[in-house]
């Protein structure tokens, strides 16, 4: 996978069905997939999760994060839910 950095904004209805669909996939263990500006990739169940708050030149905000090593991801995940 090559370097990448890219934001993507949501309505807050797809926003929220994002954030459910997630926490459902961290509650049962399982990996997930997500799709993110055309990208598609699996999140692996052993992925690092953190919460980040950063507050700077008159803005604040909050970054939900997960991280993993591109060895630790499956090459299918166990279920084709999308994030």
């Amino acid at each position: 996978m090559t370097d990448r950095d890219v934001e993507v904004e949501y309505p807050l209805t797809e926003f929220v069905a994002k954030l459910r669909r997630l926490a459902d996939a961290l509650e049962s263990g399982k990996p997930f997939r997500i799709q993110v500006a055309n990208k598609r990739f699996t999140v692996p169940r052993s992925a690092q999760w953190s919460v980040e708050h950063e507050a700077e030149h008159g803005e604040v905000e909050v970054e939900f994060q997960l991280k993993w090593k591109l060895a630790d991801a499956p090459d299918k995940p166990d279920h084709d839910e999308e994030v």
